[in-house]
């Protein structure tokens, strides 16, 4: 993992040396305050996030941690900052548009990689395994759920 946590945080590019040096066990990251839900995160139920460097809500770098559970789906939605992201475990089940729609996604395992530019909807799907996923973006970020989506934008599914 702390491989991972180093592409993630290298995609922030030059800008991120000056937060200082920083270096993460897997059990220094399991330490760390996970938070339901917070500024660049869908807020559905049981997500854990940890924000492992920066701060999401103030202008420049971050990098942060998100725990999915099982069996849940993230509405699509659209973030203000461009974002890359690892998946570290698990399955990730992720698409583009602007309705969440599990034949829409693409599944991305272990070591897989992907983006969420700015302004563009997307969305996830987990199966039966849980999945653990760092981003990396330039805040401040936010969410916005697409107007195509159900009045309830986030759902964990039986």
């Amino acid at each position: 993992m702390p491989v991972l946590l180093l592409a993630a945080t290298a995609a922030s590019g030059a800008q991120a040396a000056h937060q200082g040096e920083i270096r993460l066990t897997q059990a220094e990251v399991a330490a760390q305050h996970r938070a339901s839900g917070g500024p660049g995160t869908s807020g559905v139920a049981g997500i854990q996030t940890i924000v492992l460097a920066g701060d999401p809500t103030a202008a420049g770098p971050y990098t942060i941690e998100l725990r999915v559970p099982a069996n849940t789906k993230i509405a699509a939605h659209t973030h203000r900052d461009d974002r890359t992201a690892v998946v570290v475990s698990g399955v990730w089940h992720f698409g583009y548009g602007a309705v969440a729609a599990a034949s829409a996604t693409k599944a991305l395992g272990p070591g897989s990689f992907y983006s969420e530019p700015g302004g563009d909807a997307h969305f996830a799907m987990t199966g039966a395994v849980p999945v653990t996923v760092i981003i990396s973006g330039f805040g401040p970020t936010d969410t916005k759920f697409t107007a195509a989506e159900p009045s309830i934008p986030t759902e964990k599914q039986p």
